[in-house]
C-alpha cells in the first residue's frame, strides 16, 4: 500500500469512527432520562383495560385521575392488572369551587373537597394531588386575596398531606395569577412545606417567559411536570411546534436533577406520535 492510499484508509476509517462515536452521543443523549423520568397522560375516573394497555404498549409508564370522585377499587385492580399505576390525581372541583372564593363557605367546600382527593390519591396508589390555588376574578378576588386566601386554606390540609405522604403541587395556569416565576417562587416560599410544591407546566407559561427559565427560577420545587407547548404564532400546538426551547428545558432539568413524573395533557391523550415526541424532546 503506498502512502496515498494509506491516507485514504486511514482517513474513511477515522470517519467511520468519528460518525459511530457521534452516533453512539446522540443515543445517549436521546435516553439520558430514561428511567428517571416517566412518562403519563390525563386520565378519568374510570378503569379502561383496553386503553391502558395501549398507552403500556406505547412506553407510558403510568396515568394521572381526577379526583375526587373515582372509582379507587376499580382503577386501582386495573392499574396493577396492566401494570400501569396512577400517580397522582387533578382536583377536578379547583375551578368551579376556588379556594380563593370571597365567599367562605365556598373556600371550606373547596378545601373539603381538596381533602378528598388527597385521600383518593393516596387509596389508587398515587402520590400527589394537582391543585389550581384559584383565580383573579375581580374586585374581590384580587392577586393579593387569592395569594392569601389560597395560603390559607392550603394550610390547612398539610396535616392530612403529611400524613398520608401526598404532595400537594400547585399548577402554573392562565388564573390571573403568578405570572412571572419569581412571582410562583415567592408563592410557594411563604406556604414553605416540603408538601407543598410546584406542577410545572412546561406550555402554559411559556407565554411569559421562557420554560427553561421557570424551571432554572423554581429549581427544586419542581415535583412534577405538564408536558405542551406554545408559540406565538399558533398558541396551544402539538409537541415541538411552539416556542418552547426544548434543549434548554433539558439543560435546566439536568442542573436541578429532576427525576419524577411529566404527563402530556391534551386532544392527542398520548397518541403514538406523541410518545415519540415526549421521548425525543425530553430524552425518554
Amino acid at each position: 500500500m503506498n502512502r496515498r492510499d494509506f491516507c485514504k484508509t486511514a482517513g474513511a476509517a477515522a470517519a467511520v469512527a468519528a460518525t459511530s462515536k457521534l452516533q453512539a452521543e446522540d443515543k445517549k443523549r436521546a435516553r439520558a432520562n430514561h428511567g428517571l423520568i416517566y412518562k403519563s397522560v390525563k386520565w378519568g375516573g374510570k378503569p379502561n383495560l383496553p386503553r391502558m394497555q395501549k398507552l403500556k404498549e406505547l412506553g407510558f409508564d403510568g396515568i394521572e385521575g381526577s379526583a375526587p370522585g373515582m372509582n379507587v377499587g376499580a382503577l386501582r385492580k386495573a392499574c396493577d392488572e396492566v401494570g400501569l399505576p396512577m400517580h397522582g390525581v387533578v382536583y377536578n372541583k379547583h375551578w368551579q369551587k376556588r379556594l380563593s372564593s370571597p365567599d367562605a363557605a365556598t373556600r371550606d367546600e373547596s378545601r373539603k373537597g381538596l381533602e378528598e382527593a388527597i385521600r383518593e390519591s393516596k387509596a389508587v396508589g398515587g402520590s400527589s394531588v394537582l391543585l389550581v390555588p384559584g383565580a383573579v376574578k375581580g374586585p374581590n378576588e384580587t392577586h393579593e386575596q387569592v395569594w392569601e386566601r389560597s395560603i390559607t386554606e392550603i394550610r390547612k390540609v398539610i396535616p392530612l398531606a403529611s400524613k398520608l405522604g401526598i404532595h400537594v403541587l400547585i399548577e402554573t395556569v392562565w388564573n390571573g395569577f403568578c405570572y412571572q416565576p419569581e412571582q410562583f417562587r415567592d408563592y410557594l416560599d411563604e406556604i414553605n412545606n416540603p408538601w407543598v410544591q410546584a406542577y410545572y407546566d412546561i406550555g402554559n407559561m411559556q407565554k411569559f417567559a421562557p420554560s427553561h427559565e421557570w424551571i432554572r427560577i423554581l429549581g427544586n420545587r419542581n415535583v412534577k411536570l405538564d408536558v405542551k407547548d406554545w408559540g406565538v404564532k399558533n398558541g396551544f400546538c402539538p409537541l415541538g411546534q411552539g416556542d418552547v426551547e426544548w434543549d434548554k428545558v433539558r439543560a435546566e432539568l439536568k442542573k436541578i436533577g429532576f427525576n419524577g413524573w411529566v404527563t402530556r395533557e391534551g386532544r392527542d391523550g398520548g397518541d403514538e406520535k406523541t410518545a415519540a415526541l415526549m421521548d425525543e424532546l425530553l430524552d425518554l
